[in-house]
């Protein structure tokens, strides 16, 4: 399960978002500054550091967490096709913002001025991914290893808890608070599942996430979820056409690994597509209904 094609094929969003982490670790990796990155109640009660809030939300501060860290939001990117670019844009932006208001009341609680408690880097985005990762993507194969039964989702839960524990205490409180973040979202409070971010700004980001690497850039991804409050949906979008008959061209073959990283057959897959026109919304929408029955 690799979530998708390889690259970042439309999923500009993640794209823009795993440079600026890159970036901003690199920059204060060699300034030797990646380890007081991490916030602390002296930093938000004292000193009132702003920077230090928007620094910490992209700069990792280890290479170990940067290759985890960078792993996951890769991964992850998987969403960003499902619902897209607009909708992937709030959730990061939900979480961002809700996992660090859950960072500030526990550093309030902690009340150490001594030492940063916390770790840096995008942990409030990377663990609420885990919610809908948890409930929307489902398990399609079982392997053993020595006897142990694991998924294909196993690997990223290994990845992620690596992560979570890289730091201790000092990891641990933002995973949690990223994870409470998701859930959140998950639950749809304020519907904030319906809200999507203006166009221009995700194709901004479109533009420059490709014109930074020298890629020429993709169709966009469509939204599968519509109005629906949920990283997946079981209805057809009653803006799709009806499908009239299977089309005669075989389906691609990024098409069909789409499908797959959402947890299909590849079997399953190919004849949606087929029967959809290899339309990729329409095909999707085929598979869960059949999965719902």
């Amino acid at each position: 399960m690799n979530g998708g094609p390889s690259g970042f094929n439309n999923a500009p969003v993640t794209k823009s978002f795993v440079i600026a982490c890159a970036l901003f670790t690199v920059f204060f990796g060699i300034q030797g500054r990646s380890f007081k990155l991490g916030l602390s109640y002296q930093d938000i009660f004292r000193k009132l550091s702003i920077w230090k809030l928007i620094v910490s939300v992209f700069a990792f501060s280890s290479t170990p967490e940067l290759m985890f860290g960078l792993y996951l939001l890769y991964y992850f990117r998987v969403f960003e096709r499902q619902i897209g670019s607009n909708k992937y844009t709030v959730f990061i932006l939900f979480s961002i913002m809700v996992s660090l208001l859950f960072e500030v009341m526990a550093l309030a609680i902690l009340k150490d001025p001594t030492a940063n408690l916390l770790t840096s880097g995008p942990y409030g985005l990377i663990f609420a991914s885990f919610v809908p990762f948890y409930f929307d993507i489902p398990v399609s194969t079982w392997f053993r290893i020595f006897g142990v039964h694991f998924s294909n989702k196993s690997f990223v839960y290994l990845a992620g808890l690596q992560l979570l524990l890289s730091s201790w205490k000092r990891s641990l409180f933002p995973g949690i608070c990223g994870i409470l973040a998701g859930s959140l979202y998950h639950l749809n409070v304020l519907c904030i599942r319906r809200a999507k971010f203006p166009e221009f700004i995700t194709s901004f980001l479109s533009r420059f996430s490709w014109s930074s690497m020298g890629n020429l850039p993709t169709a966009p991804a469509r939204n599968l979820a519509g109005n629906v409050p949920s990283f997946t949906t079981r209805q057809v979008e009653r803006t799709y056409p009806p499908i009239a008959a299977p089309s005669t061209v075989e389906p691609p073959e990024d098409s069909i690994a789409t499908l797959v990283s959402m947890g299909f057959d590849q079997n399953s897959a190919r004849q949606a597509l087929v029967h959809a026109r290899n339309d990729i919304n329409a095909a999707t929408n085929i598979l869960l209904e059949a999965q719902s029955h």
